[in-house]
Formats: C-alpha cells, sequence, structure tokens
C-alpha cells in the first residue's frame, strides 16, 4: 500500500477541490440509465462490487452490495439516504483485504488519482473478479464542438485524462476497451453529453460540475460564454454543428475499460 499524498481541506485526493466546485454536483451529474446498463452487463454475475471514487454514488447498482470508497467530505455528504454510506479512502491505499469483492468500479475518478498505477494494483488486489473504470480517451477529446470555443477545457482534459490503453495495459491481458455511446438526452452532465444541448453550457452551475472549467481562467471562460451566446443568438452554431441537435448518441470520448481476470 502507499503512503497518502496531501489533500485538500475536504479530503478531495485529485488536482480538482470538490469542496469548493462539488456542491451542486447532483443536481447534474445524475446517471444515465443507459450507460449504468453497459456498466451492469460488465459487472457481470458480481454480487460484491467496490466502488472507488464513488462521489455522491452515481452508476452504483442498486442489486448488489456495494462499498463505496470516496475522499471527499463534500461528495460524501451528498450521497442520498437510500445508498450505503463512502468510507473515507483513496484508490491508492484501500483498507481492505486481497481478494474481498467480487468486482470493483470506478466511474470519472482515474484522472483524480495521484498514482493511477497504483490504484489499479490496488482494486486488482482487492477484486476476485472484473475491474470496470468508465473514463475518457484523450486524443479523442476534440472530436466535441466545444473544442473550437473553448479549446482550453479540451486542454486540460487532454492533460488529465490517462489514454485508456494505458488504464486496460495495467488490468492485464484481458482487458477490453468499449466505446460508450452518449445519448442525446445523457443524464449525466459532463461536458460531452451536451454535445446536441449547446445552450446548457452556458449555466455556470453546469459547468461547474465538469472539474475541467475550475483550471480556466476567468478570461477564457468570459470569451466562451460570450462567443457561444453570440452564435447561438445569430444561428451560426446551429450552421455548424446543428446536426448534433437531431443525433441519438454521440461517439465521443467516453470509453469503458473492463479487466477480467
Amino acid at each position: 500500500m502507499q503512503n497518502e499524498s496531501p489533500r485538500h481541506q475536504d479530503g478531495s485526493a485529485g488536482d480538482a477541490n470538490y469542496g469548493a466546485i462539488g456542491k451542486g454536483y447532483v443536481n447534474f451529474r445524475c446517471p444515465d440509465p443507459r450507460i449504468a446498463s453497459l456498466i451492469g452487463d460488465a459487472l457481470g454475475d458480481a454480487q460484491t462490487v467496490l466502488n472507488v471514487g464513488a462521489g455522491a454514488g452515481s452508476y452504483e447498482p442498486k442489486d448488489r452490495t456495494v462499498t463505496p470508497v470516496e475522499p471527499s467530505q463534500s461528495m460524501r455528504d451528498q450521497r442520498p439516504p437510500h445508498l450505503p454510506a463512502a468510507i473515507d479512502a483513496v484508490a491508492e491505499n484501500l483498507p481492505f483485504k486481497d481478494a474481498s469483492f467480487d468486482a470493483a468500479m470506478s466511474t470519472f475518478s482515474v484522472h483524480q488519482w495521484k498514482d493511477l498505477n497504483a490504484g489499479l494494483r490496488e482494486m486488482r488486489r482487492v477484486t476476485r473478479g472484473p475491474v470496470i473504470i468508465m473514463s475518457c480517451e484523450p486524443s479523442e477529446l476534440d472530436r466535441f464542438w466545444l473544442d473550437a470555443y473553448c479549446p482550453e477545457v479540451i486542454a486540460v482534459e487532454s492533460v488529465r485524462y490517462p489514454p485508456v490503453h494505458d488504464i486496460a495495459q495495467a488490468l492485464g491481458a484481458n482487458s477490453e476497451i468499449l466505446s460508450v455511446p452518449i445519448p442525446l438526452d445523457c443524464t449525466d452532465g459532463f461536458n460531452e453529453a451536451y454535445y446536441g444541448r449547446p445552450e446548457m453550457l452556458l449555466d455556470p452551475a453546469a459547468r461547474l460540475a465538469c472539474s475541467a472549467w475550475s483550471f480556466v481562467d476567468d478570461d477564457a471562460v468570459q470569451r466562451f460564454e460570450d462567443a457561444l451566446g453570440r452564435d447561438l443568438a445569430s444561428g451560426h452554431w446551429d450552421e455548424r454543428f446543428g446536426e448534433h441537435r437531431k443525433l441519438p448518441s454521440f461517439g465521443g470520448s467516453l470509453k469503458l475499460i473492463v479487466g477480467r481476470v
């Protein structure tokens, strides 16, 4: 096990301080049932599941026994009462015995870990069966129209997200990388979820639920708001990207990496 690195005041263990940006997270980051179904399929018949970087409980299966781990007090406090309370711990130092769980999962969390390989080793150590990671492939982030309006956000995300092939390699030879279609009405408000609803990213609260925006300076955000607001009002956004409003799903950067034993 690893010694823990310094954490933010609320316990957040990554580069983002969820004590500052995470208070309204559950209002925008609601699990999408179609994405949840893909995660459920990957979990197979596992009955005991570890959820690392569990946050407010998105994508935790309700028909299995889940043990959530979440370092941020702000995020732990937002977990609804019907979900189990989360344990204060980090991926790199999981407080469980070897082979404690049938499966393990982590969604939108690995980019926050201080040591990716150490966290994945820990997940594999405590898990008998599949380890499932949902993340984004950094080389595919520029498929999203946001790159034309705020490339600073895409640049931030490209540095933070580890390549999915690195994750798969660390999980072992029996790993598989699955592309995850993003539905037009996706209820999980990460940036690409708004590929056909650009107006949503003019809402500061919606942006706050995507941690990358907290690393972009105010001038860049203002330029983004001005440019997107102007192009939506004039119809120029729809001239360039309007077909996205009718796409039933978007093939963006979202991936599911399944590491099987």
